[in-house]
């Protein structure tokens, strides 16, 4: 009965202990507001209501106010990065930089600010010099992102493979297919150089990280085909199929070469016709016809054009059908099949790019890596009609 009574006797003690305790609180909270100048709390409401112009002016005056407030930096230099201001939040960074009176975390946190505001600027060396230094820090992972970055605008791929081995993702899909890439990209530029052991080195490293690398594939019959080996480049062209037959009209106009070097013109024109029936695709479409045409002539390959239409209406099939039908009719018809050919033409063109399935981004020409958002492979070879009548 004793204990009851004597917390009974506690309890009002507790809560005014309680209540102290929040005053004390609120009273700092309203002294630190109270501290903070006006402009800096203007410019956040400016910054919510997206009025960046606003909130950069008012961020100015608070600077000036406090200029010991290392936030406002921050705050500032970033917005006038994302303006595209890149000289003017270099100064304010590299002014962070300099500073005696700041943390350690502080200045390596002004540096990795730093660096990205060379990399927007296209100061390439500078960003590069900076993220080496970030590397065996706290920011390191995100700097060893920015030097990829930097290494694929370089094409330094050789130090792009190097650094893609430091970063924790190397089981993902993404990574597998940067990777390939760079090492085809490698390949390439040794072929072309007729460095052949080389390019057969990053080729099979291409597809040891990736083996459904389409355009590892794709090098490796370049490659037989510029060492004489046109069977081999066949073969390794025919691998497209089972990877990606989105790629098939890549390899289209290859293949008809190499048979037509063996001597074997109608099986390379029978394969590309039994592509064509399971994979419907205008730029593949585009090298049948083309064959056709020239090697049979109009009929056929207005034949040709008519079965696939049925099929797959398209303006740019029907393009090739005038075409076609232009060469094999009378003169007197010709005039009025290129007037509508041309009307045709004029809205094909329109329709007639590839776009990158990760930003939208569209390009007359195929491209391995979106010149936009930077992905790879995220171009098929696909024109934009394509999409558009995909169900």
């Amino acid at each position: 009965m004793e204990l009851e009574i004597w917390w009974l006797l506690a309890l009002p003690l507790f809560f005014g202990l309680g209540w102290l305790a929040a005053r004390v609180d609120i009273r700092q909270v309203v002294r630190e507001s109270r501290s903070l100048p006006r402009s800096y709390l203007s410019g956040l409401n400016f910054l919510l209501n997206e009025q960046q112009d606003k909130a950069i002016d008012a961020f100015i005056e608070a600077v000036k106010i406090d200029p010991q407030t290392i936030e406002l930096h921050f705050a500032l230099g970033s917005l006038f990065r994302r303006r595209g201001e890149t000289e003017r939040a270099i100064r304010m960074h590299q002014n962070l930089v300099d500073r005696e009176d700041i943390s350690a975390e502080q200045r390596l946190q002004a540096l990795a600010e730093l660096g990205q505001d060379y990399l927007k600027a296209g100061l390439l060396d500078r960003a590069e010099a900076v993220f080496l230094e970030l590397r065996d820090t706290a920011h390191g992972e995100g700097a060893t992102r920015y030097l990829l970055e930097i290494y694929q605008q370089e094409k330094e791929w050789a130090k792009a493979i190097e650094v893609a081995r430091l970063l924790p993702d190397r089981e993902s899909v993404h990574w597998r297919t940067e990777v390939a890439n760079f090492h085809c990209e490698l390949a390439s530029a040794a072929l072309a150089s007729s460095r052949h052991d080389e390019a057969r080195r990053h080729i099979e490293a291409a597809m040891g990280v990736d083996r459904r690398c389409v355009r590892a594939s794709i090098v490796l019959g370049d490659l037989n085909a510029a060492e004489g080996r046109d069977e081999e480049a066949i073969e390794a062209w025919k691998r497209v199929e089972n990877q990606n037959p989105v790629y098939l009209a890549l390899v289209a106009e290859r293949i008809m070469d190499a048979f037509g070097r063996l001597g074997r013109a109608e099986q390379g024109y029978t394969l590309l016709r039994a592509w064509l029936e399971a994979n419907p695709s205008l730029d593949l479409l585009e090298q049948v016809f083309r064959w056709v045409l020239d090697k049979h002539g109009a009929r056929p390959a207005y034949d040709l054009v008519r079965e696939e239409l049925r099929r797959n209406p398209t303006l740019q099939g029907l393009e090739k059908l005038l075409e076609a039908a232009s060469v094999d009719a009378p003169a007197e018809q010709r005039p009025d099949i290129e007037l509508v050919k041309q009307l045709i033409h004029g809205h094909t063109r329109r329709v007639a790019r590839y776009r990158c399935d990760a930003c939208g981004f569209k390009a007359r020409q195929f491209q391995w890596r979106c010149p936009a958002c930077g992905g790879w492979e995220t171009y098929p070879p696909r024109r934009t009609e394509e999409f558009d009548l995909a169900p």
